[in-house]
């Protein structure tokens, strides 16, 4: 299989023959950043190798359609619940520039004690499987050849079955994971001992097989009261994880920090997380970062989100980070919109790229209140450490309720979450390992006594383990015979390959989003706006966003509904594509040959600002790219627009018009033909009307040659005037 650009992923072949797939590789792949990259006309110094096939920034076409990307890895999470239509959203988010797809895991798989198999359906998440894991690799195996890219395909080794997760990941490649025993204790009520023992096995086999690792640190401040207090703490979540992954064998290249700011505006942002971002990298030099954005003040307004997001890239720049999340900024509405996934990326995209070498212009000033904060987190830290030390290690700390507590180190509230070492899931479960232990098996944690007959790896005393022999993985395909892949794929067929519906988060659910502002308030607001949904025929409408703009004047609305109706682009009157010259190829004609206009607003009317937007050079017009300009202004008389043509001796004449009582509009366009074809040069001049309701069809009616409505460009008329100078000349004979 190969994709093609213009060609959907066919879902329905990537399962085929997925018992035989192998991943074509295993282990964690880096972006290479370029010291400095000539792109369109600019320099870049922060960028890594070009994309094969992707989407550039909308702002792109203005610098020569350039699409740099940054040098580090861009993360997109991708959590529908149907993994199938997140391999489509993979696709998207790798065309905009990310190479770390993460998928989210369902809430509950965390507590799962063992494996599932098959494809179920998921609620805030993807239930992780076999058959998930090959079809999503195989899926992005294709999607990297696409785009020209390595993919790096990530998920999370938790609860107590972490071991076996871990080892699920190393057979079928996934490429990074997060894993850190903390999560497991704090947020699960693992038992502290079960969870360290499964997480020195599960980094033994991510280090086995090149996994990038990613600790739970940021879980600290998503869940405490005041997260801005609680910094010390996360350099502290930090240093235990990254020392217990060292000392099971981890290489410091693949330990990840997930460094989360605390705090987003109305607060002083970068003024508290700034001093964060900076000790943190001073205290773990040498470790990676991993950036993402705090999920905890995210509410149903995207565009507070996006600006949050933008700042939190500014602190990366700031400092640094070798892996820059991404969070869908409708994460507080709790739904993943595949669109809003791909926004995300760019988000992260278009600031790191807007921010390029701004290090290099600007110095943090460590003297100063910056460098005085940072010393002081780090030392809190320290001292959090030496507390820990002090009281019995890091499972009397828990007990104790050392962590996640509301106050600033070295003060305590009381409030932290508190473990006993002997409670918990699995506990009691650990028991010691025979002296003559032996499990024949690689990437394994701990003490391995092999046989004296048995040389090389442990695994060879068995002919190989599933790590070396892939042919002994035991494949499931399916389980349930209603909640499997198969059954979902049939009931969607229609919508991915015949019939146009929308969609949100699965193919064929329907679902629209309407913005509306309503001039009343907020709760009269959200009532009306439902009722609207309804009478427009939506199902199931929802308000997903309000914000009021002022209490007596209006509420903005967003809502949610499905249409029941598909389309059938077979049925669909399609006009053919416009094909415009490029903005270079009109300059170049009209350095080879003057081109005069003579432009006007005619009749009585007094409207100027749709004509002033196609010639003004300011506004991206026709004089920009070299068009000579005769200008008349407003309620010109259409005599004396063509006694200006006559005189000047213009190519071409320009009217504005809007419509009027009487149509006047389409007497004026007559009119103006008719006074060239009697003053005899209705053959030599282009007539061209514009106006919020011409179209072309009226406009050649009423004997002109072009008529351009609303949203017309200065590009389209200028690509027209000189395709039809080019049309004139031929059929002359010139």
């Amino acid at each position: 299989m190969k994709l093609e650009p213009n060609t959907k992923l066919d879902i329905a072949a990537i399962f085929q023959d997925l018992e035989s797939y192998r991943p074509r590789r295993r282990g964690w792949i880096w972006r290479h950043g370029l010291q400095a990259q000539n792109l369109g006309p600019f320099i870049f110094r922060q960028t890594s190798a070009n994309l094969a096939h992707g989407g550039a920034l909308p702002a792109a076409k203005y610098f020569g359609g350039i699409d740099p990307q940054p040098e580090c890895t861009i993360t997109s999470e991708i959590a529908s619940g149907r993994f199938e239509d997140d391999l489509r959203r993979m696709r998207m988010a790798a065309w905009h520039g990310a190479d770390h797809i993460m998928v989210i895991r369902t809430a509950g798989q965390s507590h799962f004690d063992g494996l599932i198999e098959g494809t179920p359906e998921g609620v805030g998440g993807v239930p992780i499987s076999r058959k998930q894991l090959r079809a999503t690799r195989k899926a992005l195996d294709l999607i990297e050849d696409e785009v020209g890219r390595p993919i790096n395909f990530h998920s999370y080794v938790s609860g107590v079955a972490g071991p076996e997760v871990a080892v699920l990941f190393a057979e079928e490649g996934v490429n990074g994971a997060h894993q850190d025993p903390q999560y497991n204790v704090l947020y699960r009520n693992v038992n502290m001992v079960r969870s360290f023992v499964d997480a020195a096995e599960a980094k033994s086999l991510m280090t086995a097989t090149g996994m990038a690792q990613i600790d739970g640190a940021h879980n600290a401040n998503a869940t405490a009261r005041e997260a801005w207090k609680i910094t010390p703490e996360l350099m502290v979540q930090h240093a235990i994880n990254s020392a217990y992954s060292i000392a099971t064998g981890m290489s410091q290249d693949l330990i990840c920090l997930s460094t989360v700011p605390p705090t987003a505006p109305p607060a002083p942002a970068v003024r508290l997380d700034l001093p964060y971002a900076v000790a943190l990298r001073d205290l773990f030099y040498g470790y990676r970062m991993r950036a993402q954005m705090n999920t905890k003040y995210m509410e149903s307004d995207t565009r507070e989100v996006t600006v949050t997001h933008t700042l939190n890239v500014l602190l990366s720049r700031l400092t640094s980070a070798d892996i820059q999340s991404t969070i869908t900024p409708d994460e507080g509405r709790n739904v993943p919109w595949h669109f809003n996934s791909v926004q995300a990326v760019n988000t992260a995209k278009q600031a790191l790229v807007g921010l390029d070498g701004v290090a290099d212009m600007l110095t943090l000033q460590q003297n100063g209140p910056l460098g005085q904060k940072a010393r002081e987190i780090k030392e809190r830290a320290v001292l959090f450490l030496e507390e820990i030390l002090a009281c019995g290690g890091y499972f009397n700390a828990v007990q104790a309720g050392f962590f996640v507590d509301s106050g600033y180190y070295p003060e305590r509230n009381g409030d932290g979450i508190a473990r006993e070492i002997n409670g918990g899931v699995g506990a009691g479960s650990v028991v010691p390992r025979d002296p003559d232990y032996f499990a024949p098996v690689c990437g394994h944690f701990g003490e391995n006594h092999l046989p004296e007959e048995i040389s090389g790896q442990p695994c060879s005393a068995i002919g190989g383990c599933t790590l070396c022999k892939p042919d002994k993985i035991r494949y499931i395909d399916e389980l349930d015979e209603h909640d499997n892949v198969a059954e979902r794929l049939r009931a969607t067929k229609a919508y991915r390959a015949e019939l146009i519906k929308p969609e949100v988060e699965w193919a064929g659910d329907g679902i629209v989003q309407l913005t509306m502002f309503l001039p009343t308030g907020q709760r009269v607001a959200g009532a009306a706006g439902l009722a609207i949904a309804t009478k427009l025929g939506l199902q199931d409408p929802e308000i997903i966003h309000t914000q009021v703009m002022h209490p007596a004047e209006g509420t903005v609305l967003e809502l949610k509904g499905k249409v029941s109706f598909a389309i059938d682009p077979q049925q669909l009157i399609i006009p053919p594509e416009e094909k415009l010259l490029s903005a270079d190829e009109v300059r170049q004609a009209l350095a080879q040959e003057e081109f005069r206009v003579v432009a006007a607003t005619v009749g009585e009317d007094e409207h100027s600002v749709g004509l002033k937007e196609i010639i003004d050079i300011k506004h991206g017009g026709i004089e920009g790219l070299g068009f000579k300009i005769v200008y008349l202004g407003t309620s010109v008389a259409i005599g004396k627009v063509l006694d200006a043509a006559v005189e000047s001796a213009a190519q071409a004449i320009l009217i504005s018009t809007i419509i009027t009582h009487a149509d006047i509009h389409k007497i004026n366009m007559r009119k103006l033909h008719e006074l060239c074809v009697e003053k005899g040069i209705r053959d030599r001049i282009i007539l061209v009307s514009g106006g919020t309701q011409i179209t072309k069809a009226m406009a050649c009616e009423c004997g002109l040659d072009a008529g351009f409505g609303r949203g017309t460009k200065g590009i389209q008329v200028a690509s027209f005037l000189v395709e039809k100078r080019g049309e004139m000349a031929a059929e002359q004979g010139e």
